[in-house]
């Protein structure tokens, strides 16, 4: 059944409370003018709108949806609700919820209202492991923003399709969207923004991921030149976040350090939590590169995190980040068994699905098992990591994986022809 048009609200209003065009105008507006919003033929500015519903004893949002204020405050409170669940983590019951609203068919005709439960579902699926499901929702998203109309929120969906495509081990397509988003800003003057630079954080993780470390390195320069000059905290965070980041893969595990220590720094208290625990695990993880000797240091923050992460909105990839860099901190500790009881459990996690949290995993657990004298289980669990990170076009990480099992296999006195097999691949994914 097709809705009333404001027009149509608005003469059935008048004529039920017994009002002419002419009352209903005077003194702001004509009688003329009434007559052409209610036979649709002009569309009345939202103080308009305003005017005619404080006239009309009703609210604007009724006039224009056609919704009872009733109805809007339950779907309202729906959705607060559903942002709660999401902010404490509760990825399930918020993702219940946004779909809720979803499924109102008095959603449809509130359209702001409609957008922020698409964009909470999305990333409560995210949060709940389902990327496919987010995939396809901030796609239509995507598709529907406007840098226009509200910049920030436009790079937030492409920042957050091009995560969860990369996590889905879809390095190329990570890479698509964060690059023509990024290219599209540049073009209409906005690079100077925000959110140029959280785009640009975005195509840097999935450089760094499908191993091009030359445009990481020139990007990460980029990204903080661009932050420092715009001055903004929040970019500034993020630019020093990235390049601690670019700084671990290319092995400076020091200026990381360095780098995450200024990006925490910066990170205030209205930063998002899930946000700030991202931080803390990447700056344990550099802890534990850069100065082995404070591996204990790494563990209290891995822990203090782990604590924390279920009062945020992270999901069962993040949790499998931080249990991995705290597998490797037990290892490093030289407590290997605790170490492996952890991986395993980030495994559990993450499921069978190809990602790069399964292969951070994996490899680590086979680390672990090596510590253990399990050369079988190293072998068979270092084989899944490499094989997964190919799979997920991640070619550097991939040849260090192969080279890993090389080495586990040399040491276990494994005969030539697999040791030399798993160099070849490492080689392959390098291109040689």
């Amino acid at each position: 059944m097709d809705r009333e048009t404001l027009g149509q609200r608005i003469r059935a209003l008048r004529i039920r409370q017994g009002v002419s065009q002419a009352q209903l105008a005077f003194p702001e507006l004509s009688d003329s003018y009434i007559s052409l919003i209610e036979s649709d033929k002009r569309v009345p500015a939202p103080s308009v709108v305003e005017l005619l519903a404080a006239k009309l004893n009703c609210s604007a949002t009724y006039l224009v949806s056609g919704v009872s204020e009733d109805v809007v405050d339950e779907l309202r409170v729906t959705l607060d609700y559903a942002e709660i669940a999401l902010s404490n983590g509760a990825a399930t019951e918020a993702r219940a919820r946004f779909a809720e609203v979803l499924a109102s068919a008095d959603a449809v005709a509130l359209p702001e209202m409609l957008h922020q439960a698409r964009w909470g579902h999305a990333l409560a699926l995210e949060a709940a492991g389902e990327l496919e499901e987010a995939i396809a929702g901030l796609t239509a998203l995507t598709e529907e923003a406007s840098a226009e109309a509200d910049l920030d929120h436009w790079a937030k969906v492409h920042v957050a399709l091009s995560r969860c495509l990369r996590e889905r081990g879809d390095l190329s397509a990570g890479v698509e969207a964060a690059e023509g988003a990024l290219r599209h800003l540049i073009a209409t003057g906005a690079d100077s923004t925000d959110a140029a630079v959280h785009l640009g954080a975005a195509l840097l993780s999935a450089f760094i991921e499908r191993g091009d470390l030359v445009r990481a390195r020139q990007l990460a320069a980029q990204l903080v030149e661009r932050a420092e000059r715009i001055g903004s905290p929040r970019a500034r965070m993020v630019a020093y976040w990235e390049a601690a980041y670019v700084a671990e893969i290319r092995g400076e595990y020091e200026e990381g350090v360095g780098l995450a220590e200024r990006a925490l720094m910066l990170a205030g208290d209205g930063e998002d939590p899930r946000n700030l625990n991202r931080l803390r695990v990447i700056y344990a993880g550099l802890l534990l590169r850069a100065r082995p000797d404070q591996a204990a240091r790494a563990r209290e923050l891995l822990a203090r995190v782990r604590g924390e992460i279920t009062a945020s909105s992270s999901g069962e990839i993040d949790v499998a980040w931080c249990l991995t860099e705290l597998a490797r901190a037990e290892t490093a500790l030289g407590r290997p068994g605790e170490a492996v009881a952890l991986a395993e459990e980030a495994l559990d996690l993450l499921g069978n699905a190809p990602r790069r949290a399964t292969a951070g995993a994996l490899t680590v657990l086979g680390e672990a098992s090596v510590r253990l004298g399990r050369r079988d289980r190293a072998v068979e669990v270092l084989t899944r990591a490499a094989t997964c990170l190919e799979e997920m076009e991640s070619s550097r990480e991939a040849a260090q994986a192969w080279f890993d099992l090389a080495e586990v296999l040399g040491e276990a006195g494994t005969a030539e022809e697999p040791r030399m097999a798993a160099y070849r691949r490492a080689l392959t994914c390098v291109g040689v």
